[in-house]
């Protein structure tokens, strides 16, 4: 059996590294615009679900759209969904676009400077016995 010399304070950590260069010299993480529109994606679905809940029904909504265009640390989202209505659209979108936001942000590090909102369709909710009126 083996045991390790030194004092007993010292963690099980890393041993620091000998000859590197600092971190800032190192080089830099690049995400590609696909990825970061993927997780903007994820991102919209979420605050879709928790902000602007469609009904279901034959007119069930189709999954959120993304694109990012990343440039030097920032980033601008261009996103597309369908919403439900009736809804205050604008606090709803506002919202939405502020999530998104905040989560590819938290996720990726890079700055969000602007979310860009498509509203695909309104989907309605549709209850039995609501027809057209005669």
């Amino acid at each position: 059996m083996r045991s390790r010399t030194g004092s007993a304070d010292e963690g099980p950590g890393p041993a620091p590294a000998t000859g590197l260069p600092p971190p800032a010299e190192r080089g830099a993480t690049v995400i590609p615009d696909r990825v970061v529109a993927r997780i903007a994606a994820q991102a919209a679905r979420t605050a879709q679900a928790r902000r602007a809940a469609v009904p279901p029904g034959p007119g069930t909504p189709s999954a959120p759209s993304a694109t990012a265009a990343v440039r030097t640390g920032s980033v601008r989202l261009h996103l597309a969904m369908d919403l439900p209505y009736p809804a205050d659209l604008a606090y709803v979108c506002e919202r939405i676009q502020r999530d998104v936001a905040e989560r590819v942000a938290h996720l990726t590090g890079l700055r969000v400077g602007e979310v860009t909102l498509t509203v695909r369709r309104l989907v309605t909710a549709s209850a039995p016995g609501r027809g057209r009126v005669r």
